[in-house]
């Protein structure tokens, strides 16, 4: 059994899950920026629409994945052309200009925390906490991120282990006290709350 299945087995209400469910694994990504471009493009979306989507953007570049400079040279009348909102090309454009400008490359967000990497791709207009959060565990492959305000976690988390969330600021101190036993192994534990709801974020594939 790996090290971090014999850590969160010591939950005894998440043991049940993670022996069920047996071991998962993290990869690491390099392009950082089509990662987060994908992201946004998914928000609200079923996957499958979501890929539909993504698709359309690859057809874009000949069915390659951009660079950030490409993506600028887009206009926002063709990404809109593929299923964008507005907002969603504003976003898109603001990710690949904040790639350019101030560097995105996966050797200089491996050199950060993660609350470092939290705080510098927040200050992109569109990209929020949980949007970096999903990048943290899917592309950088970090084993310690608790996902707190991720709507299938807290359900998962209300169901094993009988919480209510009436009162939001004891709820997510409850949240933050049982995640902490999980720790350093927080990201695999949310992998399995996840599969347990049946309520997987997008794991990027592309």
């Amino acid at each position: 059994m790996s090290e971090y299945l014999l850590h969160l087995t010591k939950d005894k209400k998440l043991k049940k899950l993670v022996e069920h469910h047996g071991a998962f694994s993290l990869k690491k990504r390099t392009n950082i920026p089509i990662y987060l471009c994908a992201s946004i493009m998914s928000q609200q979306l079923s996957t499958k629409v979501a890929d539909v989507i993504y698709q359309r953007f690859l057809n874009l570049y000949e069915g390659k994945e951009p660079t950030p400079e490409q993506i600028l040279d887009t206009s926002t009348e063709t990404l809109r052309s593929i299923g964008l909102s507005n907002a969603k090309v504003s976003y898109v454009h603001n990710v690949a200009r904040f790639a350019v400008e101030q560097g995105m490359e996966d050797k200089k967000l491996h050199a950060m925390t993660n609350e470092e990497v939290i705080a510098y791709l927040t200050t992109i207009k569109g990209v929020g906490r949980w949007t970096v959060e999903m990048l943290l565990m899917f592309a950088l492959g970090r084993e310690d991120v608790f996902a707190i305000d991720d709507l299938g976690i807290q359900n998962a988390m209300i169901g094993i282990y009988k919480l209510d969330r009436t009162e939001k600021k004891a709820f997510r101190e409850a949240l933050l006290r049982i995640s902490k036993k999980w720790s350093p192994y927080r990201t695999y534990a949310c992998m399995h709350l996840w599969r347990w709801k049946d309520n997987n974020p997008i794991e990027k594939k592309k």
